[in-house]
């Protein structure tokens, strides 16, 4: 399916980067397809991210064992930093570590300007979030970005 897309929107797979969840990788009775269709995947060149790392069944040997583009830091750690110090440190070794492993990292569950300056100070890569934009109808988000477009161009 994902190929036939691809072909049919004549769109590099480059720019699709899918996204798997650690608890997708750890159920026992879906591995073999999970594998499979990740290694199917890498070889269109398509890009993976690891969401909400550090949640529930976190696993190095995934980062390991999978070749992912990306991996993102769950809310859960991004909510209370740069107050809260423990949050911070674990912030600051999963980003450390992403990035030796030369991985994309993006923090999710940004929502104050102190978060932003916090993470962009420790080299995040990307950041998302409430701050920039809670979800949207697609109605709504193509104006967003026709809006963000026309201010760029603006500059």
């Amino acid at each position: 399916v994902v190929r036939r897309t691809l072909d049919e929107c004549k769109l590099d797979a480059k720019h699709l980067k899918v996204e798997v969840t650690e608890s997708l990788l750890v159920d026992s009775e879906i591995g073999g397809t999970v594998d499979k269709a990740l290694q199917e995947l890498k070889s269109m060149g398509v890009l993976i991210s690891l969401d909400d790392f550090g949640t529930g069944y976190s696993s190095l040997s995934y980062l390991k064992k999978y070749d992912f583009h990306t991996l993102k830091i769950d809310r859960s750690f991004v909510r209370d930093v740069p107050d809260d110090n423990e949050d911070k440190a674990l912030v600051e070794a999963i980003m450390a570590m992403a990035h030796s492993l030369k991985l994309e990292v993006v923090a999710e569950g940004v929502e104050t300007e102190d978060q932003i300056e916090y993470l962009s100070s420790l080299g995040c890569d990307a950041l998302q979030g409430f701050f920039y934009s809670k979800p949207l109808p697609d109605k709504q988000f193509r104006d967003l970005i026709n809006h963000w477009e026309f201010a760029k161009n603006l500059a």
